[in-house]
């Protein structure tokens, strides 16, 4: 009985200090929902910021990437509708008095290298390639390994189909590469790239594999890139190219029980990770039976030395017979066309055969998780 009059006693003192804490005013904020999306698919996106004098909102769902203003009302609520948007995936992020913000009232995020991005879901069946379905799931994981190159622990995202860990079969690897300012995570999450694996391998539509999503992103000085961006581009792909031979694949042959041979590697990558393709894929032919290059080309400066620095591959007689796909895709109203079709002369020059498909839209998440679902039934055939 002692202890539960001490306990009661707790109880109502506790009662009566928070009887007298300062009552907090509800506000406008309390039962806001943002990004709310309507039955004719238009989206509301709205905060709560009384004391703001201008806010934004930017994002993939337009092509020209065009912040649009919000409205402000008389609770202090600022908002805007968009659309009706087509059913996806979408990735937004407001500015409030010039200070970009994450939308409070939405959990889902984009992590980049230095930036977030809200991301919000308008569905439908055009989203079923892409949605997590009732379907056999793989595994994805967050490896981390040590890099002898840049004497550093890094990070890559593996993905194991339905079955692996029950069983002992090897499998072909698949290496899939980001763009410019995300990481090793950007794939696996607005890319969708583990369910985009399931859905297909549960339609019989692609071969079980293992998806390597290694980080592309190196860590450079901070002056050269802003010194000369072209500079550092090149810099980059340098370094990624040597951590990804003698790290990556490495550690990743040792680990996973893979089929380690060039008929059962692919390789692909989206803008930056495109790029990083075709030096790794040109550099080192014999590796990869499959190539994909999304929304890439070689960037400024770098078409010029192309010719020189894969000129070993470019004049290979054998070069088109090792390569069983060598897949280019690109929206038409992507912002690196030109570097796009800069690169196709060179490879057209020089007899290098391969499959381009040009779509509509940009330079967005949006194309990409369809180029990923387009190009993976065509692995390991």
């Amino acid at each position: 009985m002692r202890g539960f009059g001490l306990a009661l006693g707790a109880s109502m003192a506790l009662s009566g200090a928070m009887a007298q804490m300062p009552q907090r005013t509800p506000t406008p904020n309390d039962t806001l929902k943002s990004p709310k999306v309507m039955a004719d698919n238009r989206v509301a996106i709205q905060i709560y910021a009384p004391k703001a004098t201008e806010v934004t909102v930017g994002g993939d769902f337009s092509s020209t990437y065009k912040p649009i203003s919000l409205v402000k009302n008389e609770q202090g609520v600022w908002s805007t509708v968009l659309g009706p948007l087509r059913p996806d995936y979408y990735t937004y992020t407001l500015m409030v008095d010039g200070v970009r913000t994450m939308d409070p009232k939405n959990p889902v995020i984009k992590q980049g290298i230095s930036s977030l991005e809200n991301v919000m879901a308008v569905p439908g069946a055009e989203t079923a390639f892409e949605d997590n379905r009732a379907v056999p799931h793989g595994q994805v994981r967050e490896v981390w390994y040590s890099s002898g190159s840049l004497n550093m622990m890094r990070r890559m995202h593996v993905y194991t189909p339905p079955g692996y860990e029950q069983g002992n079969g090897k499998y072909p690897v698949f290496y899939l590469l980001h763009g410019a300012g995300d990481d090793d995570s950007g794939w696996n999450t607005v890319g969708r790239a583990g369910f985009i694996l399931d859905n297909l391998l549960a339609a019989g539509q692609a071969k079980p594999m293992i998806v390597v999503m290694p980080n592309g992103s190196m860590p450079m000085p901070p002056a050269t890139g802003q010194a000369n961006p072209m500079q550092g581009l090149s810099t980059m792909r340098d370094m990624f190219a040597n951590e990804f031979l003698k790290d990556v694949m490495p550690y990743v042959e040792k680990t996973y029980r893979t089929l380690p041979n060039r008929e059962n590697r692919a390789l692909a990558g989206l803008s930056m990770g495109g790029f990083q393709t075709l030096d790794v894929s040109l550099t080192r032919p014999d590796l990869f039976n499959y190539v994909g290059v999304f929304s890439s080309g070689f960037f400024g400066p770098s078409i010029d030395e192309a010719e020189t620095k894969y000129s070993k591959a470019l004049n290979d007689a054998s070069f088109n017979k090792n390569k069983k796909l060598f897949w280019v895709e690109i929206g038409k109203d992507d912002f690196v066309m030109d570097a796009n079709k800069k690169t196709l002369a060179l490879l057209d020059k020089h007899k290098i055969k391969y499959q381009y498909k040009e779509t509509t839209g940009g330079h967005t998440w949006i194309n990409w998780r369809q180029y990923l679902n387009e190009y993976v039934p065509q692995l390991f055939k």
